[in-house]
């Protein structure tokens, strides 16, 4: 369990200095909701936030260096913002329950002596039970610092020490000191937070990908790219019936003539889904299926996980789908995203059908500065479009009237 109540990011791309939601830091902002929307022109920003959490995930299975040379990122020096004095910066504002008290993440990385990317700050700190400012529970310069085991205790900025100190050194300055210390039962407070960082799933569904056929092996959680369509929703068939059925109502609803939707064991082994569609009396498989119907069908296994993971981004929803479908669509992901600490959904979009469905506190604009880098502002912190929403006009129609800004 758990959620993000605000991150701050600092020179990644065109994210200078860029805020969302309350931070340690920063306690004038509002908490983020469980549903995060994110909007604004082409060239602004979102897929670079995107990949801003993409990268985090990446640092936590791999290593700082390996996460900033992937392909797609190209370096250090092409991930850095261009003239940035300081170094590559995250802070995450976390809460596990609405009782618990928050734990604020810092993640610094910089390069070294020998022009590597490495881990040159990471601090975790939570407030103790009762008063005052929050201890670190885990603070590494460049590897070497301390942590605390337990539930409790810390070290207050000016040295004070609250519990038992552990002196710590990390073998490799370019992994996360908690991936190898959250790894430990004794640090207890360390280990949840892994936990939460490693659930967060961030989708980035082809469906090229999803027309794939695979081995009949049941598999719980979609991949990044929904390769595994097919052996996912074998797992729901098989293990939460109930769910697979609403899901399968759900489609049915949105796609004309779609009468019923299994997955198939082929001769070989191999397994694929079978849609059965009015007219027919042989079934249609997966793999000629279309986009739109594949993204559907694998976006509602998503929203109806029996476990879910905390938190899901998913970029532009909208793509290869019919217009009509994205309003529902977006109910559909407040609904599964719900009001609690269980899931957090974050997505961009271009589409104001997308965004009619959602509340101005859901929504966050990215614009353009004159120097080029990303600000953001929530839709709700815009008077004029406060104001006529209230009035119950469509958030989407405003933005695409441009009433932002």
């Amino acid at each position: 369990m758990g959620k993000i109540l605000g991150i701050k990011i600092q020179n990644y791309g065109s994210l200078q200095d860029v805020q969302m939601g309350r931070l340690f830091s920063d306690q004038s902002g509002k908490d983020l909701d469980n549903m995060v929307a994110i909007i604004g022109a082409s060239g602004n920003g979102k897929s670079t936030l995107a990949d801003a959490f993409g990268f985090i995930s990446d640092c936590l299975s791999t290593d700082v260096e390996s996460a900033c040379d992937a392909s797609h990122r190209g370096g250090y020096d092409q991930l850095i913002s261009q003239g940035a004095e300081g170094p590559i910066h995250f802070e995450i504002y976390y809460r596990e329950t609405s009782n618990a008290r928050p734990i604020t993440y810092e993640l610094t990385i910089s390069k070294d002596e020998r022009d590597r990317p490495f881990v040159a700050e990471e601090r975790l700190r939570q407030r103790n039970k009762t008063h005052g400012r929050p201890l670190s529970f885990l603070y590494l310069i460049s590897g070497k610092g301390y942590a605390f085991e337990g539930t409790e205790g810390g070290q207050e900025d000016g040295g004070q020490v609250h519990g038992e100190k552990k002196e710590v050194e990390m073998a490799d300055s370019r992994k996360l000191g908690i991936v190898t210390l959250g790894a430990m039962k004794q640090y207890s407070r360390i280990e949840k937070f892994l936990l939460f960082l490693r659930s967060w799933y961030l989708c980035y569904f082809t469906p090229d990908a999803a027309r794939g056929i695979q081995s009949a092996a049941p598999t719980q959680y979609l991949d990044r790219t929904g390769s595994n369509l097919n052996n996912v929703a074998q797992y729901m068939f098989r293990d939460n019936p109930k769910a697979f059925r609403k899901v399968l109502d759900e489609i049915q609803t949105k796609i004309p003539n779609i009468e019923k939707i299994e997955p198939a064991k082929m001769p070989n082994g191999q397994m694929v889904l079978e849609f059965l569609q009015k007219g027919f009396t042989e079934p249609f498989f997966s793999p000629r299926m279309s986009d739109g119907t594949l993204k559907l069908f694998a976006y509602y296994l998503l929203l109806n996980e029996k476990t879910p993971r905390q938190l899901v981004f998913v970029e532009e929803p909208e793509n290869g789908l019919y217009h009509k479908y994205l309003a529902r669509l977006a109910i559909e992901m407040k609904k599964s995203a719900g009001t609690g600490y269980i899931k957090q959904l974050f997505v961009t979009t271009h589409s104001p059908f997308f965004v009619n469905a959602l509340e101005p506190k859901q929504v966050w604009v990215l614009e353009k500065e004159p120097d080029g880098f990303s600000a953001i502002k929530r839709a709700s912190d815009y008077d004029a479009v406060r104001e006529l929403t209230e009035e119950g006009v469509p958030l989407g129609d405003l933005w695409y009237s441009d009433y932002f800004g």
